[in-house]
């Protein structure tokens, strides 16, 4: 008889009230992998989409969606030398194409993914961090920010935002925020940002002369899309960057052009969907772990508690745009 666990499937792609609790087979051990019990899992909007949505890159169905997840390593494979049973780990794993999720008992997870969680952090504010700490990371090593560059960050308080103030000042950078609320201006300059910027009260040009002289930035990160990215290029300086994670749609690239402006897409999801360039995510979490347990690096969690079983109302709430940080589930089967 196959073994069972249970998770919270779905059967078709839709609303979150496709969300059932039922019984999967237990993923099978195959080299190269581990076997995690989960202890939590967040919500990002790419879940959002593969559920609403499903192709180009969501799983078969019936599927157990959530890339991130904390947890503790039940199994190993043989030819994997890193980790061990009972090894507490984090990463952003699964739920897309050819890999199950971490709305499950149990989640196996390519062992390149993952890496030791963070001491420091527990495993409900470690299930935060995978996806946008390594959207964060990525972007700025495109755009190779370090010391001396002046940054600014689109939704420096939101999920890859929050982040991506940290990592920036973690190197060296000068890093400034653009936010919808004096609350939300609060939060990303308690998450280091040097300065913020009220978007809905001040413009690109009137910002930019405050905060560079009217030069621009050296690098504009931006985490929000839609209208930003054209304000994105607005406000770089000439021959800067733009580093952007939400890049669907169609621009004019005529600003860019004519300030010589480089322009990084980050799509942190390529290696679960295509397999390529795994390790690099592994090395990102390790070296986020360092980072988070000298206390340069934590997440912003919402204050809302879920249990995996309740992840249709974390959905929604992810959807009405009302959440502060990270919205956690909390195995509780």
């Amino acid at each position: 008889m196959t073994a069972k666990m249970r998770a919270m499937v779905i059967d078709q792609f839709g609303g979150a009230e496709v969300f059932r609790e039922g019984e999967v087979p237990l993923p099978v051990l195959r080299p190269g992998h581990v076997l995690i019990r989960v202890h939590a899992t967040s919500v990002n909007p790419v879940d959002c989409l593969i559920r609403e949505m499903g192709p180009p890159f969501g799983p078969g169905l019936p599927a157990v969606l959530h890339g991130d997840v904390a947890g503790v390593i039940e199994q190993v494979a043989s030819d994997v030398d890193a980790f061990q049973p009972g090894d507490e780990v984090y990463g952003c794993a699964g739920g897309m194409i050819g890999s199950g999720g971490a709305l499950a008992e149990y989640m196996l997870a390519d062992a390149a993914l993952i890496a030791h969680k963070p001491k420091r952090l527990s495993m409900r504010d470690a299930a935060a961090l995978p996806l946008v700490t390594i959207a964060a990371w990525e972007g700025i090593q495109k755009a190779g920010i370090g010391a001396g560059h002046t940054v600014l960050v689109h939704g420096g308080a939101g999920g890859v935002g929050h982040v991506a103030v940290q990592l920036i000042r973690a190197a060296g950078a000068m890093v400034c925020a653009t936010v919808s609320s004096e609350r939300k201006a609060e939060i990303a300059r308690d998450f280091g940002a040097q300065a913020t910027v009220l978007y809905r009260m001040e413009d690109v040009p009137e910002y930019v002369r405050r905060l560079t002289d009217g030069a621009g930035f050296d690098v504009v990160f931006d985490t929000v899309g839609g209208s930003n990215l054209p304000k994105s290029f607005e406000a770089a300086k000439l021959n800067g960057a733009v580093v952007t994670t939400v890049a669907l749609g169609q621009f004019d690239l005529s600003p860019a052009h004519i300030k010589g402006l480089s322009l990084h897409v980050v799509f942190m999801c390529i290696p679960l969907i295509h397999g390529i360039g795994r390790a690099a995510h592994g090395m990102i979490l390790q070296r986020a772990a360092h980072l988070a347990d000298s206390g340069a690096l934590r997440p912003l969690v919402d204050v809302h508690e879920f249990s995996i079983g309740e992840v249709a109302e974390a959905h929604r709430l992810m959807e009405s745009g009302e959440a502060t940080g990270k919205l956690i589930l909390e195995a509780a089967w």
